[in-house]
C-alpha cells in the first residue's frame, strides 16, 4: 500500500475518533458545569478542563481572553479557525476519506460524506438552535455508525489495519489526557477527594461517563468512584474498551499483523508498552505519582505515533 493512502486512512479514523472524543468530553463538562456540585457557580472551570485536555486552552485565551461559556462552546464545536474543533475534525476526516474512496466501502463513504453535509448545516444554524447536548449526541451517533459500517463492510486487509491504528492511537492519547487534565485542574485534591464527597462523586462520574465507562465501573467495583479505582480501570483494565491497556493491546495486535520489516521499531514499542501495562499494578503508578506517570505515557504514545508515521505513513 502507498504511504499516502495509508496516511489518509489512518488520519481519517483519527479525526473521526477525535471528534467523538471531543463531543463526549464537551457534553459531560457542560452538564457538570450546570450542577451546583461542580463547586463553581459559573461552571467555567469545568469547560476550561476540556480545553486543557484538548491542548487548546492557550489558543482560546489568545483569541478570546477571559473564559466565557458561549465562546468556549463555539470554539470547541463549530469554530472553523480552531483546528481542534469538532467542525474541523469532521471536515478533515471527510477530506481524507475522499482521497481514498477506492480503498473504503460505499457504506463508509456515504456515512462520512453525509456526516459532513449535516455538520455544515448545523454550523449554519448555530448551536443555539440545535442544543449542545443534542449536538454532542449526534456526533457520537455518527461516529458509531461509521465504525459499524467499517466493521461490517470492509475487508480485513491493510486498509482495515491502518484505520484501526488511527482509532486506537487517538483513543489512547485521549484517555491519558483526560486523566491528566483532571489532575492539573484539581491538583493533589483529585487524588484525595473522598469517595463519599458529593463533589468527588460527580467529578469522577463525569470522567467515567466521558469515556463510556460508568456502567463498567459499577459492574467491576460496585462502590462510589474514587481516584485509585478509576485510575486502575481507565489505565490497566484491558476488558474496558476505552482503557489505555485496551487501546495499546489493539495497537500491538494490528502492528504485528502488518507485513514487512519497516515497522519493527513501532512493533517493538507497542509490544513493550503492552507488556508494561500488563505487569504494572495501580499501587506502583500511584507511588510514582499519577501525574508524572501520565505525562511519561503521553510521551510514549506520541513516540509510538511517530514510529508508525516513520514506518508506514511518511511519503518518500
Amino acid at each position: 500500500m502507498l504511504s499516502r493512502t495509508a496516511a489518509d486512512l489512518y488520519w481519517m479514523s483519527r479525526y473521526l475518533e477525535r471528534a467523538e472524543n471531543l463531543a463526549r468530553m464537551l457534553e459531560v463538562s457542560y452538564s457538570l458545569s450546570l450542577m451546583p456540585q461542580a463547586g463553581r457557580s459559573d461552571g467555567h472551570a469545568e469547560l476550561a478542563m476540556s480545553l486543557l485536555a484538548a491542548g487548546t486552552l492557550e489558543d482560546y485565551k489568545a483569541r478570546h481572553g477571559a473564559l466565557d461559556t458561549e465562546h468556549m462552546l463555539h470554539f470547541f464545536a463549530l469554530d472553523e479557525a480552531n483546528p481542534g474543533s469538532i467542525y474541523c475534525c469532521l471536515r478533515a476526516a471527510r477530506s481524507n476519506a475522499h482521497a481514498v474512496r477506492g480503498r473504503i466501502t460505499a457504506d463508509m463513504w456515504e456515512n462520512i460524506n453525509a456526516t459532513w453535509l449535516e455538520m455544515r448545516a448545523i454550523a449554519g444554524n448555530g448551536l443555539g438552535r440545535y442544543g449542545i447536548s443534542q449536538f454532542c449526541e449526534w456526533v457520537r451517533e455518527r461516529s458509531h455508525l461509521f465504525r459499524g459500517a467499517t466493521s461490517g463492510t470492509i475487508m480485513r486487509n491493510e486498509a482495515y489495519g491502518f484505520i484501526r491504528l488511527g482509532t486506537f492511537i487517538e483513543r489512547a492519547d485521549n484517555t491519558l489526557r483526560l486523566l491528566d487534565a483532571r489532575y492539573e485542574m484539581f491538583g493533589e485534591e483529585s487524588e484525595e477527594v473522598s469517595d463519599k464527597s458529593a463533589r468527588g462523586y460527580y467529578q469522577w462520574s463525569a470522567l467515567l461517563r466521558a469515556l463510556s465507562s460508568f456502567e463498567a465501573f459499577n459492574e467491576i467495583y460496585r462502590n462510589a468512584p474514587n481516584a485509585e479505582q478509576v485510575s486502575e480501570m481507565l489505565l490497566l483494565r484491558a476488558e474496558v474498551p476505552r482503557s489505555l491497556h485496551a487501546c495499546i493491546q489493539e495497537l500491538d495486535l494490528e502492528l504485528s499483523n502488518l507485513p514487512g520489516i519497516n515497522g519493527r521499531p513501532a512493533q517493538r514499542l507497542a509490544a513493550g508498552l503492552n507488556a508494561r501495562l500488563r505487569y504494572t499494578g495501580i499501587d506502583e503508578i500511584l507511588d510514582a505519582g499519577l501525574h508524572a506517570w501520565l505525562i511519561e505515557f503521553i510521551d510514549q504514545v506520541r513516540d509510538l505515533g511517530q514510529a508508525i508515521h516513520d514506518a508506514y505513513l511518511e511519503v518518500v
